[in-house]
């Protein structure tokens, strides 16, 4: 018994330098060299071969000496030759997984990265475009200098770092209360403990510090040319704020009675105060030479070509708010309805009463959480959320919780089959759905399913919500000789649209359904293009100073997170759901930062990390 209770111990003990390693796997900075990264994969397979077949003992280290020639730049392609047929007689000959994972995962990365191999061996030397770098910076879609603005909280320079964020995104406010935060996913505080709280950090900031009270760049001189933005969205109002910032006249199209667009029609208000957006878009708005049409649908209330010929460019910012519907019978009939399209209604004011009633929800992404969350608020008597498998759920993890903690229940392995309709009143009554169980992974890693055995699952309801996605209001610009490709508008990563003179577009009518930040990066390339079309090279004017990054003694420490109402008081309203953080933890959470645009892998010039 002591013996296993020392084994027990020994386990214990590597438990905890796993997660550590975990840590360390996780914080990979991004640009680094996938060889090397392979490398180290490939070690932890060699690490767990127990020794009794030649294939996984034997052959992984050959297959290491190899990968080892190449990184060294010592290799030829016979080099590649022979690896490549060592992982082939491996991955069929090993008695495991443990030789058949690691040599598969060598010959995945010959396959994924061959420019980087051809590199090595021809060069010696990892592609031009490797290259280790900030890993918030990077990761955020619109670059923000994020070690910056967290420097500048640390001073307690509150408008600074407001101003240090609206060099890249000018929604500062917006992007505190509902940016996914891609920039933490590589934070190298995770070789410490975890990652900073980013989003957080920044919410702080425009807590103390609201943006339409922060002054905005000096406008360049006026250069007399003028650009139509249609769509007051993230997009559009991005791009309109950096090309007014230039010295251009924008003239932005609207078709609401607001501007925002799914920021202010698509994100309820627990989530995102619309007076808080406002903050934002008056900032904006101040910036220079911004003429805004409201109530304006290109198509209706004017022509596309009329727009064309009265200015000197135009950007296509349309977003995607348009909720697809189901391609079924009865997908028309009453109570059911896109989610998009119910957060518009809600939005709007005509929110559906839903007291007594009994919704069904089919999708997992973060508009089907905002619609799940928001018929709880409207009163329904039960919200069950219903999926195909669990990688359908792509929602943030923190709204996922939030609802649950809301009372939404979850289904999962079940596929929508049909919708059952009252006769006398065609609204929905029912939904069928088929229970699914899991197969093999694809390609990407997801999860594939297919039919069980068991009978179809009839689900009875009052209320049925479709959160399968959303699609671009594009026919009317397709009319006019706008590129479109399956209902997106063709344009390329500079955001100029195909055949087309003059015309630029970007965001969600481009990409599909994306994320604000995607969208704020996608107007600031545009705006920047444009510039340069119109003949020009402007650069929007930095004053700021980032302050001097000083030792960080790394001692571990607890992150800080946002805290919320207690949900049986926030499922009553639409009262904003988050709490700000005291000084106390934003301080501690700011000192947390290893300024990695001074240290380590991502050392930029200047160390502004731009």
């Amino acid at each position: 018994m002591k013996k296993l209770a020392k084994r027990g111990n020994m386990n214990e003990r590597i438990d905890v330098v796993l997660r550590k390693f975990r840590s360390r796997m996780t914080s990979y900075p991004p640009g680094m060299c996938p060889l090397a990264l392979y490398r180290s994969l490939l070690h932890i397979s060699m690490n767990q071969s127990c020794g009794k077949c030649v294939p996984c003992r034997d052959g992984l280290s050959e297959v290491d000496f190899y990968l080892k020639s190449i990184l060294n730049g010592d290799a030829t392609q016979d080099t590649l030759k022979l690896m490549e047929e060592k992982c082939k007689m491996i991955a069929s000959t090993a008695d495991c997984a443990v030789g058949v994972v690691g040599a598969e995962l060598i010959l995945d990365s010959l396959k994924e990265f061959e420019d980087e191999y051809k590199s090595h061996i021809l060069s010696g030397r990892c592609a031009e475009n490797v290259q280790q770098t900030v890993p918030c910076i990077t990761l955020c879609p619109a670059h923000v200098n994020v070690p910056g603005y967290i420097a500048m909280i640390k001073e307690g320079d509150y408008e600074g770092a407001v101003k240090v964020i609206r060099n890249n995104n000018p929604f500062p406010t917006a992007c505190a209360f509902v940016c996914e935060h891609p920039c933490e996913r590589k934070c190298r505080r995770s070789l410490v403990d975890d990652p900073l709280n980013i989003r957080g950090l920044k919410k702080y900031a425009v807590d103390n510090a609201n943006a339409d009270s922060v002054n905005t760049p000096p406008v360049n001189v006026k250069t007399g040319k003028k650009i139509a933005v249609i769509g007051g969205g993230p997009t559009g109002l991005t791009a309109a704020y950096f090309l007014a910032l230039m010295g251009h006249g924008v003239d932005i199209y609207e078709e609401h009675d607001n501007l925002g667009g799914m920021l202010r029609y698509g994100i309820p208000e627990y989530r995102l105060p619309k007076e808080r957006l406002d903050q934002d878009i008056n900032a904006i708005l101040s910036a220079g030479d911004i003429t805004v049409h409201l109530n304006t649908k290109v198509g209706r209330d004017i022509s596309f070509k009329e727009i064309n010929d009265k200015h000197d460019a135009v950007y296509l910012g349309l977003g995607a708010q348009l909720g697809n519907r189901m391609p079924m019978e009865n997908a028309d009939a009453k109570n059911v309805i896109p989610a998009a399209d119910f957060l518009q209604a809600v939005a709007n004011g005509n929110a559906p009463d839903l007291t007594g009633k009994k919704v069904a929800l089919i999708g997992g992404g973060n508009v089907a959480m905002d619609a799940a969350r928001t018929a709880v608020r409207l009163n329904a008597e039960s919200i069950h959320v219903f999926t195909r498998k669990r990688d359908d759920y792509t929602a943030l993890q923190s709204e996922i919780e939030g609802a649950m903690q809301e009372g939404v229940r979850f289904r999962t392995l079940l596929s929508f089959l049909n919708i059952e309709v009252d006769k006398e009143t065609n609204e929905v009554s029912a939904v069928w759905l088929q229970p699914e169980i899991l197969g093999e992974y694809d390609e990407y890693g997801m999860m594939t399913t297919e039919h069980s055995s068991n009978y179809p699952y009839r689900f009875k309801c009052d209320y049925l919500i479709l959160g399968v996605g959303q699609r671009s209001d594009v026919a009317d610009f397709e009319k006019e000789g706008v590129p479109v490709n399956r209902g997106r508008i063709v344009a390329d990563e500079t955001c100029t649209v195909s055949d087309t003179e003059g015309v630029f577009s970007g965001g969600d009518c481009v990409t599909g359904p994306s994320t604000a930040i995607n969208a704020i990066a996608a107007g600031r390339v545009a705006a920047y293009n444009i510039d340069e079309y119109l003949g020009y090279h402007h650069k929007v004017i930095d004053e700021t100073v980032i302050p001097p990054s000083y030792p960080n003694p790394c001692v571990p420490t607890g992150r800080a997170e946002i805290e919320e109402k207690d949900p049986f008081e926030r499922r009553t309203n639409f009262d904003h759901v988050e709490l700000s953080m005291t000084f106390e933890e934003a301080m501690r959470e700011a000192g947390r930062c290893l300024r990695c645009d001074h240290h380590g892998c991502g050392v930029m010039e200047g160390g502004r990390g731009e």
